[in-house]
């Protein structure tokens, strides 16, 4: 019988090993070296086994079962504390993560994957097991070297000092070792005959996953495994018949011969078989634990590999019924059923315009109909969009690693404090979100952050604080950076910018002052740094917040810390919009940026200089923008008194905007403009009406923006000359 392609289940297992070396990275930093968690340590261990051993079942990732192998090698001395863990030991577990990264990368790209940094890797790991093998001889010497024959793993391990081949032994007999089977499972006895090695090594990763090794053994051409298991000997035999006929295998029941809760199954468990060629190379270039030419090192090797899969052993029912929950379906499939169901939305937009022209008594029933498929498909629709939301956490997870190096190279001791990684984004905009939150959290361990003996000239703790803290907040999500550092000084930052030429001037605001930060090539560093000076960065960070739509806002005090806010919609996707017309053309304002419409009053209308308007709103003068002014619209309603008055906010700013007629609120599907056009300044998107017309949406950030004249945070006042006249 061939062996099986298992070429369509690569990117099943270059998905779990990103998973898996992600989580590797999380808990890393998550390590204290002066009292490391234990099961952390197991867990990190587990990670790198795990790999190793879904790498060895397609015997074709060589360099990447090397790696792994010699990784975990180093990684079971610590955890078992045959060595100490320090910072420099982590900052290695941690560059392994980024070479096994790029080797997992490279395979799937199906390139060649970079020997020169896993080299470097394996001199560095064995540069870290020197001087090691003291501590690690007892082990050797208190092995039983009958319990593991030398072929579980088929040469994974040969000393550096012996040339001479350990012979396989021929093992017929069916004693087993002496453990401990859980409550509900059998130890069973597996007979291989006349298969494959790469039949073999499928079939021993396939019965890790239906029990737990105890051991394995081999004579001739036939190969036994014990393992604990609950399923029936008939679902083995089942599995198993998809690789090799079921006239090559026997699975029986067997009995321990004695159950010992004192003997330590990891001693005695067998490790995941990996191709001898690919581990006979990395075992030449380096060996992390140096070992004696009387004790050989696959002993040593079984039992490093061995604490997996008794702590799998256990949940292994739970285990399956997570696994049964999830299903792996990929991006384009997610954003097709998106453009689908916008497309929908479009549709019904339609139907419901056509039934506004129906009679509701002669059409009663249809109109109900309508309405209810309106209502299935928001809740369709809030569905599949749910689909495309992911936890903040899948950003947040990169930064302690960025925060842990930069603060090392800075010479500061800073920490980072993540709140709120449970709250839902878009993946999309998750994604692009990642480059402005690294840059804005490096300007912050640079610029904000002081050094520990200056903090503690100030009369503060020595180690400095960085959060990061996301929430929803109406329709949006409000993502935070704060530190806990010197705080921005205003007058430098004009002084700062005055000399750069940009238009800056001493009577700005704060707000005004504090936003300079975000103009192109400023940049209040002494001198330029591999981490920031040359005053990029900043400028990119704000343009790509606007380009999702969302807003940046900064809150500063000297000495005290800073505060940068960004606010985003939830999704790029669907939106509820209200249609408003000026003139003859109608555009769509989102409705999270709404406060409140009315027509004013007379009394409501302050009109200043140059033609310029404030509406007064209980108490507050607001600074009115016409939208036929923006987009220079002709034949529209002049007369502010018989225009609709929105008002809107943005951040802490609120403006009104006068429009001649408000047509509808309803959901709107957010079309790319520069995709199809161009980018059109105060406008952010488009979107298709009911009648099949093309509306364009309306950016609120962006129309403030390009009409400020002398705008005060909301409850601040106006501080106009002539408003301040007519109050007298």
């Amino acid at each position: 019988m061939s062996s099986p392609d298992l070429s369509e289940f690569h990117d099943t297992f270059f998905d779990e090993a990103q998973e898996l070396l992600q989580g590797m990275e999380q808990t890393l930093l998550s390590l204290d070296p002066e009292s490391p968690d234990h099961e952390s340590l197991n867990a990190i261990f587990r990670c790198a086994h795990s790999i190793k051993g879904g790498a060895a079942a397609f015997g074709v990732f060589d360099d990447l079962v090397s790696t792994t192998h010699k990784l975990e090698n180093i990684l079971d001395l610590v955890r078992n504390g045959k060595m100490p863990l320090t910072h420099e030991a982590i900052s290695v577990f941690l560059k392994a993560k980024d070479v096994l990264w790029d080797l997992v990368q490279a395979y799937r790209e199906q390139r060649e994957p970079s020997s020169e940094s896993a080299h470097e890797l394996l001199v560095m790991l064995q540069q870290l097991g020197e001087g090691k093998s003291a501590e690690a001889k007892p082990v050797l010497a208190q092995t039983d070297t009958s319990s593991v024959p030398e072929q579980a793993e088929s040469g994974i391990e040969k000393s550096t000092q012996s040339k001479t081949p350990v012979a396989e032994p021929e093992t017929t007999s069916e004693a087993t070792p002496e453990v401990v089977i859980p409550e509900g499972e059998k130890l069973l006895k597996v007979t291989l005959m006349d298969v494959s090695e790469k039949d073999r090594l499928s079939l021993h990763n396939e019965l890790g996953i239906m029990g737990t090794h105890i051991r394995q053994s081999s004579s001739g051409n036939e190969h036994y495994y014990w393992l604990s298991s609950a399923l029936p000997p008939e679902d083995i035999i089942a599995v198993c018949c998809f690789v090799i006929d079921e006239s090559q295998i026997k699975v029986e029941e067997d009995k321990p011969v004695a159950q010992q809760p004192s003997i330590k199954a990891p001693e005695q468990l067998a490790v995941t078989p990996a191709p001898a060629p690919a581990l006979a190379t990395a075992t030449s270039s380096s060996s992390p634990v140096a070992v004696s030419t009387t004790a050989p090192a696959p002993i040593l090797t079984a039992k490093t590999v061995s604490e997996a899969p008794v702590k799998q052993a256990v949940p292994k029912a739970a285990a399956a019924s997570k696994e049964s929950g999830t299903i792996r379906v990929p991006i384009q499939k997610v954003d097709q059923l998106v453009n689908q169901v916008g497309e929908m939305v479009i549709n019904q937009s339609i139907l419901m315009q056509a039934n506004q022209s129906l009679d509701p008594i002669a059409h009663a029933s249809l109109i109900q109909d309508i309405e209810h498929m309106g209502s299935a498909l928001r809740t369709l629709q809030e569905a599949i969009m749910a689909l495309r939301m992911m936890p903040m956490d899948y950003a947040f997870g990169r930064f302690p690693r960025l925060v842990r190096e930069t603060a090392s190279k800075l010479g500061k001791q800073i920490e980072l404090i993540t709140k709120g990684g449970g709250t839902e984004l878009d993946k999309g905009l998750i994604e692009r979100m990642i480059d402005p939150l690294t840059h804005l959290i490096r300007n912050s361990l640079d610029h904000g952050i002081e050094m520990p003996e200056k903090r503690i000239a100030c009369d503060k703790d020595p180690v400095g604080k960085i959060t990061i803290s996301a929430q929803h907040q109406g329709g949006r999500i409000i993502i935070e950076v704060i530190d806990d550092g010197a705080g921005m000084d205003r007058e430098k930052l004009i002084n700062k910018a005055i000399e750069k030429g940009l238009p800056a001037s001493h009577n700005m605001t704060d707000d005004q002052a504090f936003m300079l930060i975000f103009e192109a090539g400023f940049s209040t560093a002494e001198k330029v740094t591999d981490v920031s000076g040359r005053g990029v960065g900043m400028d990119v960070v704000k343009r790509n917040i606007q380009e999702l739509g969302g807003l940046t806002q900064i809150e500063s005090e000297k000495g005290k810390g800073t505060t940068i806010r960004i606010s985003l919609p939830l999704t790029l996707a669907i939106m509820d919009g209200m249609t408003v017309q000026s003139g003859k053309e109608r555009f769509v304002l989102p409705l999270s940026h709404i406060v409140e419409c009315l027509q004013p009053a007379s009394d409501q209308i302050r009109i200043l200089e140059e033609n310029k308007a404030l509406l007064l709103l209980r108490g507050e003068h607001l600074p009115i923008i016409n939208l036929w002014e923006v987009f220079s619209i002709p034949h529209t309603e002049r007369d502010l008194q018989k225009s609709i008055i929105a008002v809107l906010q943005v951040g802490k700013s609120r403006y009104a905007l006068a429009v001649d007629q408000l047509l509808g609120q309803h959901q709107i599907v957010v079309k790319n403009l520069e995709t199809h056009f161009k980018r059109v300044p105060g406008v952010s998107g488009a979107t298709i009406l009911g009648d099949g017309s093309v509306a364009l949406i309306l950016d609120a950030a962006a129309i403030l923006e390009q009409n400020k004249f002398g705008l005060m945070p909301y409850g601040a006042g106006f501080n106009s000359p002539v408003l301040q006249q007519e109050r007298v």
